[in-house]
């Protein structure tokens, strides 16, 4: 599109040069009406049509940078949805914040499918907090569960994200045993691993997939009242959940000998967030933390003792077992979900 605004201004900065500069030139008559030619070359004649073309251009650009400074003629705005703040023709990218642990020999990555996961589990603990899905909660319309994973020790901006993906004719006729692979992010969007979670009936299964290959896997065993958990990682099986069920919310990772290697805890948000939604949270410890990062409100955490520290590929399976825990147990309808808040303020 021919830019009428610049090159009006030079053909009248052009104009200004030849009648200054050729004494020949005829001279402008001021007294003739508004739009009427003078006898100059027919290249530099202004009539009342490019004028108002010249007008219209002028007004559409002025509208038009008005709109890329935002509300407010904010020249800087942020993007919620994408994560990027945007200020004119730069993009300033966030950043994963770092990691919260050292990186001694139990945190070296011991393959590339360890280092890619490393970003989000080389930390000490992870807070997983799930979205309050509003269509269930007023229709009781099944919905994809969504999970933000924050470190404690940087609260500031989450450092990944868990998205489910399933069919939703499945959820509406399965709900909890419904299949569905959740993805697992970092904080810009990129996927680190998956967990898959086939179709069940007595126990369920879940399995941690990084680059499309399965790492390990959880298995729910069977019993009446008490949670049991085996954990896997490829054929060998590395720790244990056995919760006492009712009114526990912890769930702790134990090896062969019964010593802590990590812990899972249900955190209480509330009569009503737990009445009426399924916005739980869950707070993942693998460990002490470095002692730099722990700043601010994070120096008053309370590290786990530990026997020794989970490998990050170990680590990505205790993430897939946070996921089966919510779905197995905490995703229940109101009644049951009344039942479980009543133990808990008994407990208490």
């Amino acid at each position: 599109m021919k830019n009428w605004s610049k090159e009006g201004w030079r053909w009248l900065s052009k104009i200004a040069v030849d009648f200054s500069g050729n004494n020949e030139c005829n001279p402008v008559i001021v007294t003739r009406g508004f739009g009427s030619a003078v006898s100059v070359d027919p290249h530099y004649q202004l009539t009342r049509d490019f004028l108002a073309k010249l007008w219209v251009d002028d007004k559409k650009m002025r509208n038009l940078r008005g709109r890329k400074l935002g509300k407010h003629g904010d020249p800087r705005w942020f993007s919620a949805s994408s994560g990027v703040a945007r200020s004119g023709k730069r993009r300033a990218v966030l950043k994963q914040p770092p990691i919260s642990q050292s990186v001694t020999d139990f945190f070296d990555p011991h393959s590339p499918q360890e280092a890619k996961v490393a970003p989000l589990l080389a930390r000490s603990n992870l807070l997983i907090t799930r979205d309050i899905e509003w269509a269930n909660l007023v229709l009781g319309f099944e919905q994809e569960n969504r999970y933000a994973i924050v470190d404690a020790c940087y609260p500031q901006s989450p450092v990944g994200f868990i998205r489910e993906q399933s069919n939703v004719i499945t959820r509406q006729l399965l709900r909890l045993r419904r299949p569905f692979v959740a993805y697992i992010t970092d904080a810009l969007g990129n996927e680190l691993f998956r967990v898959r979670r086939p179709f069940w009936w007595i126990t369920s299964s879940i399995f941690a997939e990084i680059d499309g290959k399965e790492v390990g896997v959880v298995h729910r065993r069977w019993h009446l009242w008490r949670r049991i958990y085996d954990l896997y990682l490829g054929n060998k099986q590395f720790a244990v959940v056995e919760n006492p069920g009712l009114w526990n919310w912890t769930f702790t990772l134990k090896d062969i000998n019964g010593e802590v290697l990590a812990q899972i805890d249900r955190d209480w948000r509330g009569f009503g967030f737990e009445i009426l939604t399924d916005a739980g949270q869950y707070v993942i410890r693998f460990g002490c933390s470095d002692p730099s990062s722990k700043i601010g409100l994070a120096s008053a955490i309370e590290d786990l003792e530990v026997n020794r520290s989970l490998t990050l590929a170990e680590r990505a399976v205790t993430v897939a077992l946070a996921i089966s825990l919510d779905n197995d147990y905490f995703s229940r309808v109101k009644t049951r979900r009344l039942v479980s808040c009543l133990d808990c303020i008994l407990c208490k």
